[in-house]
């Protein structure tokens, strides 16, 4: 009994030691980020779009569809900060409410991007029968170039969000599971995964406990990006007429709206526009940071 009860207080003072090292590596962590320029900057101009996205109907001026026919293809001014388009809607109310689908759909993908790629790396290098059965069908996607495969899944889909959403999924998936697998192949060769086995861990255990603890950062890194071309994505969707109908806003339909005026009307398409531009702009930057803090070697390659 003592023999037990002193293997038991051993095994509570590692757990507690390993808690306490977790903390004190996710505490430097916080510090690096926070102390990269790069990311911080980032992060503070994405807090600013996301805080209109959630505060839309508290910031926008004007109802995002509101028409006011006096005020057709007005440009910029004090009463409307991004001038009108031609049904005299308020171009800066429609880009914040814009703001919020394409956020939400980006991140929306980003959840289900990252869920599916951990999935189906981590049978494809774990469950080695798996893995040219995946892979292969997997590569298949990847041989058509991304927007395009995006365009034709959504038209053949339909316009609406969450066909969008489908359609981005189904286009990113591959590329980050194939990064899942490269690092899930890495972590798998260690010595604390063999002896993990060893000692009769069972296989849930080593792959949530021990693989995907250890492999994940690289997947964080590239989720940041698909982010990103996310936005990207739907707004080119959008601007063709197969990603969320009218009268929704959203950034591309908004652009497309545009291009009829941009002769006489050019504000309708170039804020939008630049409101795309800063988003993913912030996004590669708060990714840049996170390749440097958890990979100090990229950055390394860089400066040399």
């Amino acid at each position: 009994m003592i023999a037990d009860a002193k293997a038991s207080d051993d095994t509570i003072s590692l757990g507690a030691e390993m808690a306490a090292a977790r903390r004190r590596r996710w505490r430097l962590l916080a510090g690096r980020l926070l102390g990269h320029r790069s990311f911080l900057f980032g992060l503070v101009i994405l807090g600013i779009f996301f805080g209109l996205a959630i505060f839309a109907d508290l910031l926008a001026p004007y109802p995002p569809d509101k028409s006011d026919y006096r005020s057709i293809l007005m440009p910029p001014s004090w009463e409307h900060w991004f001038g009108t388009d031609g049904f005299g809607r308020d171009i800066a109310s429609r880009i914040i409410y814009g703001t919020r689908v394409s956020l939400r759909i980006g991140l929306v993908v980003v959840v289900t991007t990252g869920i599916l790629g951990t999935i189906l790396g981590t049978l494809a290098s774990y469950v080695r029968w798996l893995d040219g059965l995946i892979m292969r069908g997997l590569d298949g996607l990847m041989a058509f170039p991304g927007v395009l495969l995006a365009i034709a899944l959504a038209a053949a889909l339909g316009p609406s969000e969450i066909n969008a959403i489908i359609a981005l999924t189904i286009t990113f998936t591959p590329r980050t599971a194939r990064i899942v697998r490269a690092s899930v192949l890495v972590v798998q060769g260690m010595q604390f995964i063999e002896a993990a086995h060893a000692v009769g861990a069972s296989h849930a255990r080593i792959i949530f406990r021990y693989i995907l603890a250890n492999a994940l950062s690289p997947l964080i890194v590239q989720l940041t990006f698909v982010f990103a071309v996310s936005i990207v994505a739907e707004a080119i969707l959008s601007f063709l007429g197969v990603g969320p109908p009218p009268p929704a806003p959203s950034l591309g339909n908004i652009i497309a709206d545009g291009r009829t005026y941009i002769q006489e009307a050019w504000w309708i398409a170039v804020f939008p526009g630049v409101a795309i531009a800063v988003a993913v702009l912030s996004l590669n930057l708060m990714g840049d940071g996170l390749r440097d803090i958890i990979d100090p070697r990229q950055r390394n390659m860089r400066d040399a």
